[in-house]
């Protein structure tokens, strides 16, 4: 059942929640319904994943198509964690809507939620985002309009949308890389007695694409693929382990190409590697038509389980590679499994159950950078601040939440915006005029300690050590570990980004020195109010470690906030008309 009326939303995911949903709807919205009825399940009465694929896939490519006002294909899918399995006789409810339109791409989120009818209970199986693209019109290619969001969720998800798109434009290149590094350094496959052969978990399956297994495009449903994907899988991972195992993961999938009624659609599946309690299996989808050579459709990687009778993960048998491509998928499944927990662990939490400090090395990087800018971009989306003080037209603003307390600084300048980006970028210049960042002699070393670039670690992406003066007589200075991502605006609704998030490297642990201090959150948002005046305001998450810095100000008994951010304004605007020395990343 697909439901476009006006519905109540019932769903608690963040993903979802709207503010006075019974006077505004998102235009882009759109529910699925389905009873799970024995025909949707598989042998363990549950509903099968496949099946939800396609339901998930449907819903979400009308809601795209609502905002296009044209026909749409399934370009991508991000990570999909399935949190729990669902019965027969059970509701499965499906919510997808626009978060953000680009040229003739949309991302779309898709929230799933299982209902019992009998105790009224509901709970959130999985969520993701899917990217669709507008077919050609007649007319020619299509230029999508832009979403508007209306509340502060849609604020939210809109803005991290565009960050969302970057991750997904450099994904591949990235994992490519990481493999490549990650691989190199792996030890041959070790030799385990009663280890199964990969090659007995192999599996081949041919589908011809009818008029059912096609939208109103008559292009086959990614939905449908992906459901075809998932039943091979399932085939290999069975043949592994004897029983019948659980998926929980899909990882981040890209189409290729179409596919069309008629294709003959060749699905291989295979057992890459099994670690103690989860295993991964690589499938990839192949088309053709007649005699012509095939067509490389999709491939993913799809994490399986094993349950016990109580709902546990089982103990899984080992398995032996094929020689030569076998042993590189061994290899590559590991490396594979390493960033999957990175991306979980970064990427997934909620940013009150993400550490200060979390380990940076290149296979984490991407997630690191994404979940600093995203962290970001979420206070700046926060509309319940409260204006603690002003000074010469320099604002600071408080907001406290969960026991945390988060202040920012609001101030106008005569500066262009992308002139402010760059002279606010290069941390070695915010001793010019922030007096906390100023050069600092330590009496041990007897040198002068500054701000100091660890590690160029990409265009967007520096690692710096910060080391400021103590707050108190004879006391220790502070040093701090700092990744600082910067982000230019994806169009003109984007701000440019310096996002500042703690990290620890092994190169550099703390000193007896320094006390090591902590940023979990904070950095500047950059906005083009016009082409002379440009709108900074600079957030912090307070940690202890910059609570001293900042609670004389907050308290209203000092102005040495204030009087930083003037010395910032005259910074900037002495240096407005100069081409600084900067990292080559923000010339």
């Amino acid at each position: 059942m697909m439901s476009e009326g006006n519905h109540a939303n019932t769903t608690q995911d963040p993903l979802f929640i709207q503010e006075n949903e019974e006077a505004y709807r998102n235009p882009t919205e759109v529910k699925m319904s389905q009873i799970v009825l024995p025909c949707h399940a598989n042998h363990c009465e549950e509903l099968s994943i496949g099946q939800l694929l396609k339901w998930m896939d449907s819903t979400a490519c009308l809601s795209a198509e609502r905002h296009a006002g044209c026909s749409c294909i399934t370009a991508s899918v991000d990570d999909i964690h399935f949190e729990h399995t669902i019965g027969v006789g059970k509701v499965v409810n499906i919510l997808a809507k626009v978060n953000r339109a680009f040229t003739s791409s949309m991302e779309v989120g898709i929230l799933v939620t299982c209902e019992d009818l009998y105790t009224n209970r509901q709970w959130k199986v999985c969520h993701a985002f899917a990217t669709f693209v507008a077919r050609r019109t007649e007319a020619g290619k299509v230029q999508l309009k832009q979403v508007i969001p209306r509340t502060q969720m849609e604020q939210m998800e809109y803005s991290l949308a565009a960050e969302r798109r970057r991750m997904r434009l450099i994904h591949a290149e990235i994992i490519t890389d990481l493999l490549s590094s990650s691989t190199a350094q792996l030890r041959e496959c070790q030799e385990y007695q009663d280890a199964v052969p990969a090659e007995r978990t192999r599996v081949e399956s041919v589908e011809l694409v009818l008029p059912p297994h096609a939208n109103h495009q008559v292009s086959t449903f990614g939905g449908q693929i992906m459901a075809w994907m998932e039943n091979v899988a399932t085939i290999a991972a069975s043949r592994l382990c004897n029983a019948h195992p659980t998926l929980r993961t899909i990882d981040m999938f890209h189409f290729r190409g179409p596919s069309h009624i008629g294709d003959r659609l060749v699905l291989k599946a295979i057992v890459n590697n099994a670690f103690k309690h989860s295993m991964e299996v690589g499938v990839c989808a192949e088309a053709y038509q007649g005699g012509e050579p095939l067509r490389h459709i999709n491939s993913a990687f799809m994490t399986f389980e094993v349950l016990d009778s109580d709902r546990k993960p089982s103990t899984l048998p080992r398995i032996r590679p094929e020689p030569v491509d076998g042993k590189r998928r061994y290899q590559e499944a590991i490396a594979r499994k390493k960033i999957r927990l990175d991306r979980k662990y970064i990427i997934s939490c909620k940013q009150t159950e993400v550490p200060l400090s979390v380990p940076w090395d290149p296979s984490n990087q991407m997630y690191l950078s994404y979940n600093n800018v995203s962290a970001l971009k979420l206070m700046d989306t926060r509309n319940n601040w409260v204006l603690t003080s002003e000074k010469n037209k320099v604002r600071l603003y408080t907001l406290e939440e969960n026991h945390m307390l988060c202040f920012k600084v609001e101030m106008h300048v005569s500066v262009p915006a992308e002139q402010t980006f760059r002279l606010l970028s290069d941390l070695r210049r915010r001793k010019e005029w922030d007096r906390h960042y100023e050069s600092v002699t330590c009496p041990f070393l007897a040198f002068s300690v500054e701000c100091e670039v660890i590690n160029q670690a990409d265009e967007d992406d520096t690692l710096y050590r910060v080391a400021t003066p103590s707050v108190s007589k004879g006391g220790k200075g502070q040093d701090f570990i700092l990744l600082a991502s910067r982000r230019k605006p994806c169009d003109a609704r984007d701000p440019y980004l310096i996002a500042l998030r703690s990290v620890t490297l092994p190169t550099h642990p703390p000193t007896e020195e320094y006390t090591r201090g902590e940023v979990l959150c904070a950095g500047f948002t950059i906005w083009e109010e016009s082409s002379t005046v440009t709108k900074i305001t600079y957030y912090n998450q307070a940690t202890p470690g910059v609570l001293p810095y900042i609670s004389t100000d907050i308290a209203g008994l000092s102005s040495s906030f204030y009087n930083a951010f003037s010395a910032c304004s005259n910074f900037l605007e002495a240096n407005k008309d100069s081409l600084a020395a900067l990292p080559p990343s923000v010339l």
